[in-house]
């Protein structure tokens, strides 16, 4: 399942813009697939300022861990608090309640450099 919604990088994050210049951000479900069991989760502070393509956190699983590059560039604005007591909620609805992160974009031009669901849905299919 692929939303069309929602935008994609090739390290299997995905980008939802909920605002002007704010997005929500998460992996997808193919990366949680692939990870199984996930059992905690390392996210960014409130307040980081984030470059395109810079690690921001991990997420580990009872078989790796996967580390989660930030999309775009931009302000941490919220973390998704919730994934600290309850990581398995990126499983259970990695496009809903697993989300990660939102982030006040620096240029939000950004996301025309992000993969459509098309193009993610190739690049999935290649393992």
């Amino acid at each position: 399942m692929i939303p069309e919604e929602l935008r994609y990088t090739e390290k299997h994050a995905w980008v939802l813009r909920t605002g002007e210049e704010r997005v929500r951000v998460g992996i997808t479900d193919d990366a949680q697939e692939r990870l199984g069991a996930i059992v905690s989760v390392q996210l960014p502070r409130v307040g980081d300022v984030l470059t395109a393509g810079q690690r921001m956190g991990q997420v580990k699983s009872t078989q790796a861990a996967f580390d989660v590059y930030a999309p775009l560039a931009g302000k941490v604005v919220a973390v998704n608090d919730e994934l600290a007591a309850t990581p398995g909620e990126i499983n259970e609805d990695p496009y809903g309640l697993g989300w990660l992160v939102e982030i006040d974009l620096t240029d939000v031009g950004e996301l025309d450099n992000l993969l459509d669901p098309a193009a993610y849905q190739e690049l999935a299919s290649q393992g």
